[in-house]
């Protein structure tokens, strides 16, 4: 009896030192005496003390966070940039003999290239632009760590800091830019009133005695209020003809 169970601690040990989990999202790059071997799939591998060693790579999506990045745009604006990268291992084995660290690697690929990607656009082009400045800031971090047999699926901007200075300055661009439509916009209105004003007057003048509705029409409507107080003014040769009227009267 004491024998077996014996046999048994024994082999729990045994199983506890040879015996490795490689979990399903994980690849297990695996050396023997120092070289690469291949790289083992999930489930439980046998490792030799000693003789092997195996190291895990996660093959899942990664999201890093790229710290602000103080840059200066073509034009000459010192602005601050951070942004989040994501991407996943594709080849494990390259993961780790082509990159001492690819984690920290990848970090500071992307922070290089970010501000490299703000030094070649004008401080307009970065803010209005972002998804085409994000998208060639994952092109080239893609094609570098390619090598390292890493995939970038995307890079995406998070926030542009601007001096305070500067953003007084774009504000005030941007309700300049408004009071620019609506001084365009009433204009534009004035211009229709006097179009529409000058087929009414033609449409009166051609039409006889519509002048003179058009007048009683208004005077109807001005009389609806008896606080008002009305002065016409009549045209010179009316006034010569009451006159000669009342004359011979």
């Amino acid at each position: 009896m004491f024998e077996l169970l014996a046999g048994v601690v024994v082999l729990i040990v045994v199983a506890v030192l040879v015996l490795r989990q490689v979990n399903q999202y994980e690849g297990g790059v695996m050396f023997t005496m120092g070289k690469f071997v291949g790289v083992k799939a999930p489930g439980w591998r046998i490792v030799v003390p000693i003789f092997q060693q195996m190291k895990k790579v996660d093959m899942r999506v990664k999201a890093v966070d790229v710290p602000e990045q103080k840059a200066i745009t073509k034009d000459n604006i010192a602005v601050g940039v951070n942004a989040v990268i994501y991407y996943r291992v594709i080849d494990a084995a390259k993961a780790i003999l082509e990159v001492e660290n690819f984690i920290y690697a990848m970090s500071q690929l992307a922070q290089t290239t970010m501000r490299n990607a703000v030094g070649e656009v004008e401080l307009d082009d970065l803010l209005s632009q972002r998804d085409k400045i994000s998208e060639r800031i994952s092109n080239v971090v893609d094609s570098a760590s390619e090598l390292w047999g890493i995939k970038v699926s995307n890079v995406e901007l998070k926030d542009i800091a601007l001096p305070a200075d500067m953003e007084r300055t774009i504000a005030k661009q941007a309700e300049a830019e408004r009071e620019k439509r609506a001084v365009i916009i009433k204009a534009e209105g004035e211009v229709m009133a006097a179009e529409n004003m000058a087929k009414a007057a033609t449409m009166l003048a051609a039409a006889p005695g519509a002048l003179h509705l058009r007048t009683l029409q208004s005077i109807n409507d001005i009389s609806s209020d008896q606080s008002n107080t009305v002065v016409f003014a009549v045209p010179l040769e009316v006034l010569r003809a009451l006159d000669v009227l009342g004359k011979k009267s």
